[in-house]
């Protein structure tokens, strides 16, 4: 069979018609009034994402539908409806106003996948405060520098995780509050500023909060990373509530009866997009699945819910292959009709395996943290070509440019671009304008990421324009792993690169030069091994250090990790007219 392109049944074939029934509304050029109409929006500068996200769909007659059902590790399940959820929202917003949290004040969570984490996301957003979602795996230096940037006030957590910061806590003086959700681990005592979750929203009036938000009033902001310097935090607003209700329908698929599953973490943008946002824009009922991966435990949790629509990671979906095509025949996934990926390149072999064991292509889509929501898609009705991104989103306008900012042909590789303007676009990088304007240029939202689009419109990823590392789906900046080697008492310099893996897409490498008075000891490579993984986390520390004389640098001192990285590869070493002199 040939498989360049898969083919779609027609729409009157389908189990479900789709939301986007053809070319003909991908090419629609002003979609955003419509939606906004239907979320009832339209004329109105002033709405809420999450009262249009929950209090919207009680206020229609669908309060009692559940919203979130949750399976906790321990296989105890819990559901909520929307008129459950309007209610506990309402209540955390008054619990932080009586802490002194005011509207524009950063709120942020690091927490597992538990019910309060939602709760206090909508909550925070009701209240007109800006939340930050941590990712759960976390060590501490991440934490401490993302609420040092964002002068948070405020930090949702839990007491296991409260122990990991333990050692940084004291570096962060305007942190007022820290609110403890004690669902397995009670805190013994509490330190000063620390507050019980339970007893604040015990404590806690349920009549919505007195709180007016605009469209361009900031929401979300979530940290991403860059070569240089520390992570930066993208600052959304609360307009993407359309793009996310737009994105839900169109490249998702989603439709009012559905199960949905995302498996993205809370504390990465897709956890929030597609995990909370989008799903209930659309009032749909979703799994949230506390457990980390496991085949067999994903199969099972697809069969028992009848998991209708599925978002996953393309790193997930290869180690699913790995366990092989036999463990799927144990399992009823005759519910999944609609199965979606994102987070890195879903490569064509993944595509093809899905098409096999799930009788139905794996839709790729592609976007950023800086888009804040999907801007690329494989759509329901359309063919899949192995290995595409798929075509744009109606209402935007993405392009492949030269330096110059001109569009290049078709099937030429340059600069993926897209015109501003999309509702979920990034505002500001935050206390950054500099850097926030060095992202457009000549008309164009500059991406940093190289593709090419063939003649059908199709977009396929090329790579990055920067050394980014793209580690299962998290993005990892170098300087940030070069910095927390640097703190170790061995260490002269550090350079890191990302290395091709199967699995992975890539694996993150360090090259270290160690100072006169240490030996590159397998020892020494294990102590710095563990001594990155306390102050990261496992998910972004290197797999493999390897100890040189001295690294590369230019004239000026900056590392080369261009060279490093070809070096590692066996590719050519390019211009080095730059290179420092032995």
């Amino acid at each position: 069979m040939n498989y360049s392109e898969i083919a779609k049944p027609k729409t009157k074939e389908m189990q479900v018609a789709p939301n986007l029934l053809g070319e003909g509304d991908l090419t629609s050029k002003t979609p955003w009034p419509e939606i906004e109409r239907e979320l009832g929006v339209d004329g109105r500068d002033s709405f809420n994402l999450a009262q249009l996200a929950i209090d919207r769909h009680c206020e229609n007659g669908w309060g009692d539908k559940v919203a979130l059902l949750w399976e906790g590790k321990d296989g105890g399940e819990e559901a909520y409806t929307f008129e459950q959820l309007r209610t506990l929202t309402n209540k955390f917003a008054h619990a932080l106003a009586g802490l002194g949290v005011q509207k524009g004040d950063r709120v942020f969570i690091f927490a597992g996948r538990v019910p309060e984490l939602y709760v206090s996301v909508f909550g925070t957003l009701k209240l007109g405060a800006i939340i930050g979602p941590l990712f759960s795996a976390f060590g501490p230096d991440p934490v401490r520098d993302r609420l040092l940037d964002s002068g948070a006030e405020v930090l949702i957590t839990t007491p296991d995780l409260k122990a990991r910061l333990s050692t940084i806590l004291k570096d962060l003086p305007q942190l007022r509050h820290t609110i403890l959700i004690e669902r397995e681990v009670k805190a013994a005592e509490l330190d000063q500023g620390d507050v019980r979750y339970e007893q604040a929203m015990a404590a806690a009036p349920s009549d919505p909060p007195d709180t007016t938000t605009s469209r361009e009033d900031y929401s979300i902001m979530h940290y991403t990373s860059g070569t240089t310097g520390k992570p930066k935090g993208a600052v959304h607003v609360h307009n993407a509530a359309i793009q996310h209700y737009a994105t839900g329908k169109w490249a998702l698929d989603l439709h009012p009866d559905d199960i949905y599953w995302c498996t993205a973490d809370p504390g990465w943008v897709t956890g929030t997009s597609y995990g909370m946002s989008a799903p209930w824009l659309n009032g749909v009922t979703q799994l949230i699945y506390e457990s980390g991966f496991g085949a067999s435990a994903w199969y099972s949790a697809i069969q028992k819910h009848r998991v209708t629509v599925w978002y996953t990671a393309p790193t997930a979906i290869r180690m699913l292959m790995k366990a092989g095509d036999e463990i799927t025949q144990k399992y009823n996934l005759s519910s999944l009709r609609h199965i979606c990926s994102v987070g890195e390149p879903l490569n064509p072999e993944a595509v093809l395996w899905g098409h096999r064991v799930f009788h139905q292509a794996i839709h790729d889509n592609w976007w950023q943290t800086e888009t804040g929501a999907i801007l690329i898609a494989n759509y329901p009705f359309m063919a899949v070509r192995p290995g595409s991104m798929g075509k744009p989103i109606p209402g935007t306008t993405p392009g492949i440019i030269d330096e110059a900012g001109n569009e290049m042909p078709h099937d030429a590789e340059g600069d993926l671009a897209v015109r501003p303007g999309w509702p979920s676009m990034f505002r500001a990088y935050w206390n950054n304008e500099a850097l926030y304007r060095s992202r457009f240029n000549n008309g164009w939202y500059i991406t940093g990421d190289r593709a090419r689009k063939d003649k059908d419109g199709y977009f396929w990823f090329v790579g990055r324009t920067d050394d980014v590392i793209n580690t299962a789906g998290h993005l990892v900046g170098p300087f940030e792993v070069e910095s927390a080697f640097m703190e170790h008492p061995a260490v002269a310099e550090a350079g890191v690169i990302g290395k091709p893996d199967p699995l992975a897409m890539e694996v993150v490498k360090a090259f270290v030069a160690l100072k006169g008075n240490y030996e590159p000891t397998d020892n020494l490579r294990r102590e710095l091994m563990r001594f990155i993984r306390s102050r990261l986390s496992a998910a972004v520390a290197p797999r493999e250090i390897e100890f040189l004389p001295s690294l590369p640098k230019t004239r000026s001192g900056k590392i080369m990790r261009r060279l490093l990285k070809a070096k590692e590869l066996g590719l050519p070493l390019g211009d080095t007219s730059t290179l420092e002199e032995d």
